[in-house]
């Protein structure tokens, strides 16, 4: 393991160097990775997993379109690809990558088939922290275990195609072996991470809720709603306002942000953006930090968790989500965005 210093606090961090992928296979090679579930992260991991030489199967329902997805990337029904029940009853590792309410529906079928020595592996720490709504309580005599990528499932498979990787965070609920944590160490290898930085369930979920209702998603499309509205309130055209409130954002800044870092991005702007940005930056901290506390306090309370299992169960949720996306997509903000993706894809073309 490597301790490296990050902004002045030293944590420890698995990486490939530490752990090969050679040693990960040696620790696993006697056991069967059932992943269950083919629809956000279950492709990534498992055919990560299957190009790095582990044996893996699948488990998704057969009347899926998953199922129908899961033939097309080369898993085999009755060899490599099996219902949910047989998968599980097979694996002595179970990658639990179901939604969260269909974790919540699977369980009582799925607890079954975690016999003594198994190994019970998450990428969310959702249904063991909230078990007090979810039911999930693994049984004790088997390793409970999670490895949870910092990116989508695409983003994944991806970077591990173009030989990299995505750091990914892992943690221990559960050690009835003595050797869960290289386990996980090993799966978070297989995987395919870049650095495993290690934490708990609760510290996992906890900044994941968070970082998708804040940052990463909510607050994104909020601010970017706002001031599209602002713009266009004061007389700017829509592709105007796209431009400088979404295209810039994403085509340039964004990548250049995580290429290089904020500081170096407000060094190679005009005088102009640089004193701007600074001088506006700690009132929008200042604005958004009261919002940002109770969205935690809402996380940490179970609130959070509450209304997605409550909405999430519900017979017609997606056609209630189909109707909401409707909106989003049918706005005047994005109608505009996806004409302007049209005319970039037109000069990549003729450029290309």
């Amino acid at each position: 393991m490597a301790t490296i210093n990050f902004g002045g606090v030293d944590e420890t961090v698995i990486t490939r160097d530490e752990f090969p992928l050679f040693k990960a296979q040696e620790f696993l090679k006697d056991e069967t990775i059932a992943v269950l579930g083919y629809g956000v992260q279950g492709p990534g991991q498992a055919l990560n997993l299957r190009d790095n030489g582990f044996n893996v199967i699948v488990g998704q329902r057969e009347d899926s379109a998953s199922w129908q997805k899961a033939v097309e990337d080369g898993w085999v029904p009755s060899e490599t690809l099996f219902g949910l029940e047989e998968a599980a009853e097979r694996g002595t590792i179970v990658c639990y990558l179901l939604s969260d309410a269909g974790q919540i529906a699977l369980w009582p079928t799925i607890k079954e088939k975690l016999t003594p020595g198994k190994t019970l592996y998450f990428s969310h720490g959702f249904g063991v922290t909230f078990n007090d709504q979810t039911g999930i309580v693994p049984p004790k005599d088997i390793d409970v275990i999670l490895v949870a990528p910092k990116g989508s499932g695409t983003s994944l498979r991806r970077l591990f195609v173009a030989g990299g990787g995505l750091n990914s965070s892992f943690a221990i609920f559960q050690d009835a072996s003595g050797e869960a944590f290289t386990k996980a160490t090993a799966l978070g290898i297989g995987v395919g991470s870049g650095y495993l930085f290690q934490t708990d369930f609760k510290k996992e979920v906890y900044s994941d809720l968070t970082g998708e209702r804040g940052v990463l998603m909510g607050a994104l499309a909020g601010i970017i709603e706002a001031q599209y509205q602002v713009l266009r309130q004061r007389g700017h055209s829509p592709s105007e306002a796209f431009n400088e409130t979404v295209e810039e954002l994403t085509q340039s800044l964004v990548p250049l942000v995580g290429e290089n870092g904020m500081d170096w991005m407000f060094a190679n702007c005009s005088v102009t953006a640089q004193r701007g940005a600074l001088d506006w930056k700690g009132k929008f901290r200042e604005a958004t930090l009261p919002v940002l506390n109770d969205l935690y306090d809402s996380v940490a309370s179970g609130a959070e968790a509450k209304r997605t299992i409550e909405r999430g169960s519900t017979p017609d949720y997606r056609e209630k989500l189909q109707e909401e996306l409707k909106e989003v997509r049918e706005s005047e903000l994005w109608q505009t965005g996806a004409k302007v993706r049209e005319l970039r894809s037109n000069t990549t073309n003729v450029e290309a």
